[in-house]
């Protein structure tokens, strides 16, 4: 007995002495969220624990809506998702929530059509094939678009997510900006009432239903169309110019955004030849107090996390296929960690 009385003051007097020393025990950090930015999450998980080995991070693509249930549950120490919270989610999170933009990214249109591997479409017509009133590739709104391209009489497929997802948040939103009668009849949020199509489950279940369908046509991030080795449309763009899903078009878009305080913002249709319509950031989402997670280090583990994701990060975003943030949105987000707590006592 003595012994083991002997051994637990032992490890709790060195537990004491870890942490008065600045050295963490193994900390591990969960969260998850869209499939969107999931690419990216994944490198920077990579990078971080090469130089932060106590640190494990588990990130689950379960979609923006299941990133949204799990923080709003306080089942995760981070919630990922590529649209903003809506009144009502914010109302369940008493609204403490902040939305941080990590990266921008372009939604690519996706098509497989065989003897066609070119494509160019403009809202009206993409809107129109959603809504099911263009329903075959040789339509006129089609082929007014792209001279000289023999389509055939194929029949249309279109796939969308199955799932709650800030992919089809950022696809609506777009539809809802170019298309009153998509406005009017479907709307953007994360899941909507499709008129037509065959649902998949994430961004990989829509690039595989589009892969393995001769007329398919969806929308994934196009680190996902470049994985599956898709060809992607060009869309044409609110200045009247077609332009591919691109980092430099991501950063056209970006350029003339304007954050307000709550960091939410759309950079869907956005003006300027160079910029590509179909772009948006991608959030992460904590809480201003994370006395929920009972655990201080695993707190300030997380806020390391994320500012580093912010900051030392952002140089492997264009390499791997991300518009970093601008500078005034990342001093921002800085900004905004700065004053995140542990039961009311700042963090560092």
């Amino acid at each position: 007995m003595f012994n083991l009385m002997k051994a637990a003051l032992y490890g709790a007097t060195a537990a004491v002495l870890m942490f008065s020393s600045g050295v963490r025990a193994d900390v591990t950090i969960q969260g998850a969220g869209a499939t969107f930015p999931q690419p990216m999450y994944t490198k920077w998980i990579e990078a971080y624990k090469k130089v932060h080995a106590d640190v494990t991070i588990d990130y689950q693509g379960v979609g923006s809506g299941g990133g949204i249930n799990a923080i709003t549950g306080k089942t995760v120490q981070f919630g990922a998702s590529d649209a903003p919270l809506t009144d009502a989610q914010e109302k369940a999170a008493n609204n403490e929530l902040l939305h941080l933009p990590t990266v921008a990214g372009p939604t690519a249109i996706v098509f497989h059509l065989e003897g066609v591997d070119k494509l160019t479409l403009d809202g009206d017509t993409l809107a129109s094939i959603y809504l099911g009133t263009v329903k075959n590739w040789n339509d006129a709104k089609i082929a007014k678009l792209n001279p000289g391209v023999k389509f055939p009489t194929a029949p249309i497929v279109v796939a969308h997510r199955s799932d709650g997802s800030g992919t089809t948040y950022i696809f609506t939103d777009y539809l809802s900006k170019v298309s009153k009668e998509w406005a009017d009849k479907v709307g953007k949020a994360t899941t909507v009432e499709w008129p037509k199509g065959i649902g998949g489950p994430k961004s990989d279940g829509v690039a595989a239903t589009v892969k393995g369908t001769n007329g398919g046509i969806g929308y994934v991030e196009q680190s996902y169309a470049e994985k599956n080795k898709l060809p992607y449309a060009s869309m044409v763009n609110k200045d009247g110019k077609p332009v591919e899903a691109t980092i430099a078009g991501v950063n056209a878009a970006a350029a003339s955004a304007k954050f307000p305080d709550n960091m939410k913002v759309s950079i869907t249709d956005s003006v300027g030849a160079a910029s590509y319509p179909i772009s948006g950031f991608t959030y992460l989402l904590i809480y201003q107090d994370l006395g929920y997670m009972k655990d201080k280090a695993k707190a300030q583990a997380t806020i390391d996390f994320i500012r580093w994701c912010e900051t030392e990060g952002q140089a492997m975003a264009e390499a791997n296929g991300y518009a970093k943030l601008p500078k005034d949105a990342q001093d921002a987000v800085l900004e905004k960690l700065k004053g995140i707590k542990f039961n009311g006592e700042a963090l560092k």
